[in-house]
């Protein structure tokens, strides 16, 4: 299970996933140079840490590395979202809380997708279950 990035592994990841291409240290770098101060030590570290994580790839170019990420911002998010929820102790009254806080274009997004789900013959539908003895 992926743990949560921190702010600046986020920010670096967020341009890797965004520009969808290999990327060096330094474009990073300039990128967020818009943002904030800050070294290219610092970047280069944590772009360091983000491979030896698994989240990035890296190929020597040169005296430099080119960077890919290993998954989509999408994978990670779901795996944090099935971390969650197989962390709770009741998982359909979490979903129901996680549901209840949505936005409703959330909620058009998951419609969306349970959509997708289904076209691509994966059913979500619940499982019969057999009635229950009463005594």
């Amino acid at each position: 299970m992926p743990r949560p990035l921190g702010e600046l592994e986020d920010a670096v990841m967020t341009r890797v996933w965004r520009w969808n291409r290999p990327v060096t240290v330094r474009e990073v770098l300039e990128d967020l140079r818009d943002d904030r101060s800050i070294a290219y030590t610092t970047v280069m570290t944590v772009m360091d840490n983000l491979h030896q994580k698994g989240w990035l790839s890296r190929r020597q170019e040169g005296r430099a590395y080119r960077y890919e990420p290993v998954s989509t911002r999408a994978a990670y998010s779901a795996a944090l979202m099935n971390e969650a929820w197989a962390s709770s102790d009741n998982a359909a009254a979490a979903l129901v809380e996680f549901f209840g806080r949505m936005t409703p274009e959330q909620l058009d997004a998951v419609r969306d997708a349970l959509r997708v789900v289904q076209l691509n013959d994966v059913h979500v539908d619940a499982p019969e279950r057999a009635p229950r003895e009463t005594h």
